[in-house]
């Protein structure tokens, strides 16, 4: 299932959030957003998710989702949202429940998810006994359970320290070779967007407009740390979102 974006625009009163934005997001790819603070990302993600509507334009989804398909679209928050008296297992199966899915066919759902994000042998503890990598790990594992279409990432790593933030992009890396998943990934961090996205999306100062997408077309399983190429895409990033800072501070400035 694609995922299109037509002319989507948005006000809160009178404050313009985001103008004219028309993407598309293809299935089985990992689409990166970028921009200042406050240039909408969030709200867009939010947008697609269905948790808000545009005021202008129309979020759209192409096709069918994969067979299995539980939730079409499911998030990941960067403060993983899991419940305290859950075990691992017990935080997987919530989701299923909600769906009737129990007894033996919630354990086969369960043991895979926890198989793919390596927590098979945390499958009986608490949050609490976990850090905070594996915390996310069970997020993501929680994610995979209702074989969505597509996941929303809404800044994922954010709260994590830079050595488990890398081990966790080599485990996105890993989960999306061995089976390859359709992400929509909001970060302020320009080397997890060279490293995870087949495309990232720049967007402009407010009102957030795309200001330019950057395609990377090297495979996911060969981007490595300090990788030459990743370092020269990371600066192109970098050099855009300055040239966006310095035009907000010319604005202000004889504004």
């Amino acid at each position: 299932m694609d995922i299109r974006l037509d002319g989507i625009g948005h006000f809160y009163d009178d404050f313009e959030v985001m103008r004219d934005i028309s993407l598309d997001i293809p299935s089985g790819q990992i689409v990166c957003i970028v921009g200042p603070s406050g240039c909408g990302k969030s709200t867009l993600l939010r947008f697609i998710g269905g948790l808000e509507r545009p005021q202008k334009g129309r979020v759209l989804q192409v096709g069918d989702a994969p067979q299995g398909c539980l939730n079409p679209l499911t998030y990941i928050f960067q403060d993983f949202a899991l419940l305290p008296w859950r075990s691992v297992a017990g935080n997987i199966s919530l989701v299923l429940e909600d769906h009737g899915i129990k007894g033996a066919a919630a354990k086969t759902i369960i043991a895979d998810v926890l198989a793919r994000t390596k927590l098979t042998d945390f499958a009986g503890a608490l949050p609490k006994q976990l850090s905070g990598g594996m915390k996310q790990r069970v997020a993501i594992a929680r994610a995979l359970a209702v074989n969505p279409a597509v996941m929303l990432m809404d800044e994922p790593l954010s709260a994590l320290d830079s050595q488990t933030r890398e081990l966790l992009m080599d485990d996105l890396v890993e989960l999306w070779t061995r089976q390859p998943f359709t992400a929509v990934y909001v970060t302020h961090n320009l080397a997890e967007a060279v490293r995870l996205g087949h495309k990232v999306v720049v967007l402009s100062r407010r009102p957030g407009q795309i200001r330019e997408i950057v395609d990377i077309d090297k495979p996911l399983s060969q981007r490595e740390f300090g990788d030459a190429d990743l370092d020269r895409a990371q600066k192109q990033l970098w050099q855009l979102m300055r040239d966006e800072a310095r035009a907000a501070d010319q604005e202000l400035l004889h504004g």
